[in-house]
């Protein structure tokens, strides 16, 4: 919604808009230096018929800076009343509809609709902005998709999120049909911003789950890493906007409205609520704890007052209204027993409170409860407490000194998002009556000093950590979140809600193939290196075996003479040998390099550098402790490697025990000659100075020394093991015992970043390539040349 009051004008019939100084946009305008142009795009409050919308338009741009969507009658009651009140809301609250009286079922109809008028949004945005200088802020649930529409038109779009509600836990986030297209609308976005830790950690964990994203910390900020683009997390509660609280403090209605409670609550003490009407603002319980209060704690009757101010309900259904129902008929009963003509326990105030009734109320209650069940932030804590610290203006309406000590007390719910900020609040368990009528009677038997200490805490962080410091903050991350957008290389991929950009280096572009085949042609040394799993045969695939095509290519381009063609791979000799006996002149590198097999006829070198494996027997224990406390993990048993794999366990607790499993083993192998390294779900132990890297290395060097110095090498592969293959080729070239530097194809396949120039988007592509290279190969019988060369090896 725009931050603006609008109604008719009696006389004239037309429409007259003020600034709700209420809003929270609008109080973020304050946080923001006064050449910054603040822009806001929203919805209207009433609706309006189509001939009057352009004129109405052109006067908010001009007078407000405010663009109006005008969402059609029909399509917002669905969006916002249906799609966003109805579902997201509740599913956001943890409220799952698993019966049909209890909650609303996904309807496909309503999403359609909540699409649509993210459509409307984003089509709005795009008139005002521009895309090079602009920041666009988008606000809360109900525009969780508009960041792809964004994102589809202008790929470098400057794109901040904020969600002002709880975010689930992945068990009930997984419930939503769209998941999928949420979690990407998000993710299209440069920052995305919660109020409390949990909050963050619910979203990465559906990242994690849902998407297979993995997050790291990068000095201090959490980072997504999304098709090449960062998403940076910023966690911070939104604060309160302390000029707009004290003015109200100030105004006389306010002071009067005091004096006028005062009289009204003489020698009583006020126990504050203010909630809106729904079902998780726990008013019931709140109510069900004071009657509790009472009957355990006789003597606070006619002592004690609970004033619960209910705000208009902001949805509609018949949750609303049993709600209403059940608050009114407990505050009857309490009032039936525990009143008298004189006295009423509880004081329910059911309509429309101007701002500073509520502000009366604030300053006067010497306690204030918020015991919601779920709540994304809730400022009312925070309401109370600048209230309380209160005015010159209120001291005098007060009849207080102004340099009085100060007290308040609040009694707080553990499941508000403003909880993890109050440490001096007594935070209760709302579903926990007993304990929440203890908590009260805890706050009025406190002694005063210690009122006054926790409230000058409270106080200090309420007015320090206030709506201009949370705007600045946003905006100061978002600015650095946004900072190599144009030193990157950006393109478009996939449909619809499942849109994405890829940004990679401008130095990293797709292999073309003609481009290869020609430098191909034309030398006469090659060494041509390729990973298996991933690169030659696909990740996913669980026939494992390469195809018969693929035989075919490999030992078209082994039996050109120009050629020195290996397999380097993780997996273990004999398979390999197995699956790829028909290509005799191939060279094979199995686990990493610690065997190889320059061809068919010749006997496999096991690697001197990593001959003791003693260690093997100190990892395999290890390893077995924690595959039997990990369901779902397995340890793969090689001849120069242990492998713990975790695909199949949860992925949480696996990602968890990985990482424990390596520190364990990092430690008991601190001096044993081999490495721990963790993976894409495996943590791997193998002896130390093997690597991909080292097998490309002694291959160029083989052929260097046996005077055939490379004028062409290509390198394929697509995971981090093949890193070190890209670095080792790109270090050796610069040999200076090289005649001439060879021409370098280091290419990852999938789009990512990497050390490697070239990418492939999948291993048909890799074939492709390698279908291409066969094709322009001159296949001759050849003869392995005679190479005597010393290497510390062991046959």
């Amino acid at each position: 919604m725009l931050p603006l009051h609008a109604k008719r004008d009696a006389e004239t019939s037309k429409w007259l808009f003020s600034l709700d100084e209420d809003s929270l946009l609008l109080q973020i305008k304050d946080s923001f230096s006064p050449e910054t142009e603040v822009i806001f795009v929203g919805s209207l409050k009433v609706d309006m018929d189509a001939s009057e919308q352009e004129e109405v338009a052109q006067k908010l741009l001009e007078d407000f800076n405010c663009v109006p969507t005008f969402l059609p009658h029909d399509l917002q009651k669905k969006f916002y009343l249906g799609f966003c009140k109805q579902q997201l809301w509740p599913l956001f609250h943890y409220m799952l509809p698993v019966c049909p009286g209890h909650g609303d079922r996904f309807d496909r109809f309503l999403w359609q609709a909540y699409v649509s008028a993210n459509k409307i949004f984003a089509d709005k945005v795009m008139e005002v902005i521009n895309p090079d200088d602009d920041y666009v802020w988008v606000h809360d649930y109900h525009l969780m998709v508009l960041p792809t529409f964004l994102r589809k038109h202008f790929h470098r779009i400057k794109l901040g999120f904020f969600l002002h509600s709880p975010f689930p836990s992945s068990e009930i986030y997984r419930t939503l049909p769209v998941r999928d297209e949420i979690l990407r609308g998000l993710l299209n976005c440069d920052l995305i911003g919660f109020h409390t830790f949990d909050y963050a950690r619910h979203f990465l964990s559906c990242c994690s789950r849902m998407l297979g994203l993995d997050y790291e910390s990068k000095r201090g900020h959490i980072g997504l890493d999304y098709f090449g683009r960062t998403v940076f997390i910023k966690i911070l509660p939104v604060g309160v906007h302390m000029g707009r609280l004290e003015s109200v403090l100030n105004l006389p209605s306010t002071a009067n409205k005091v004096k006028e409670i005062q009289k009204q609550f003489e020698g009583k003490k006020l126990i504050l609520g203010i909630d809106d009407m729904d079902i998780f603002k726990g008013i019931s319980l709140k109510l069900l704890a004071v009657e509790q209060l009472l009957h355990q704690h006789p003597g606070l009757l006619g002592k004690i007052v609970l004033v619960q101010i209910v705000n208009p309900a902001r949805g509609s259904g018949k949750d609303v209204q049993e709600a209403k129902k059940e608050t009114y008929l407990t505050a009857k009963r309490i009032n039936e027993v525990y009143g008298s003509p004189n006295y009423q326990p509880v004081l329910l105030i059911d309509r429309p409170v101007p701002r500073y009734e509520k502000s009366a109320y604030y300053a006067l209650a010497e306690y204030c409860i918020v015991n919601a069940v779920r709540d994304g932030m809730n400022l009312v804590p925070y309401k109370y407490i600048v209230c309380r610290q209160g005015t010159p203006c209120m001291d005098v309406a007060l009849g207080i000194k102004s340099d009085s000590p100060r007290t308040s007390m609040l009694v707080v719910s553990e499941f508000i998002g403003c909880s993890p900020s109050l440490s001096g609040a007594i935070r209760v368990n709302p579903w926990d009556i007993d304990a929440v009528a203890e908590a009260l009677n805890i706050a009025i038997t406190m002694p005063e000093s210690e009122k006054q200490l926790r409230h000058e805490k409270h106080y200090r962080y309420v007015s320090t950590h206030d709506v201009a410091y949370w705007a600045h903050s946003f905006a100061q991350d978002l600015n650095r979140s946004c900072q190599d957008h144009y030193s990157k290389r950006c393109w478009g991929i996939g449909l619809g809600l499942g849109f994405r950009v890829v940004s990679l280096s401008p130095s990293f572009r797709r292999l073309s193939i003609d481009h290869i085949v020609s430098a191909y042609k034309r030398t006469n040394r090659r060494a041509l290196f390729l990973d298996y799993d991933g690169t030659v045969v696909p990740e996913a695939s669980i026939i494992k075996i390469p195809s018969p095509e693929v035989v075919s290519i490999l030992k078209t381009l082994c039996d050109d003479p120009k050629n020195t063609v290996f397999i380097v791979s993780g997996r273990g000799r004999t398979s390999l040998s197995d699956w790829l006996a028909p290509c005799e002149t191939l060279g094979i590198a199995a686990e990493h390099g610690y065997f190889i097999r320059w061809s068919k006829d010749s006997e496999w070198e096991t690697s001197r550098v990593g001959a003791d494996l003693e260690w093997k027997k100190i990892v395999e224990p290890v390893m077995s402790l924690y595959t039997e406390a990990t369901d779902g993990s397995s340890i793969e048993i090689k001849e120069s490697a242990l492998v713990w794999h975790h695909l199949d366990a949860d992925p949480d607790f696996g990602s968890c025990q990985a990482k424990e499993l390596l520190d364990h083993l990092e430690n008991v192998l601190a001096n044993e000659p081999a490495v721990v390294k963790r993976g894409q779900h495996i943590v791997e132990v193998k002896p130390q100075g093997v690597s991909k890297g080292q097998v490309a290395e002694k291959v160029l060097s083989r052929m260097l020394i046996g005077g055939k110095p490379p004028d062409f090498v290509m390198c394929v592969g697509d995971d981090k093991s093949d890193e070190d293959m890209f670095q080792s080729i790109l270090t050796s070239v610069c040999n200076p015992a090289l005649p001439v530097a060879p021409e370098i194809f280091a290419c990852t396949v999938g789009r990512k970043p990497s050390k490697a120039k070239y990418y492939l988007d999948d291993t048909a592509d890799v074939l492709k390539l390698l279908q291409g290279l066969a094709n322009a190969t001159i296949s001759k019988p050849r003869c392995l040349p005679q190479i005597q060369v010393s290497f510390e090896s062991t046959t």
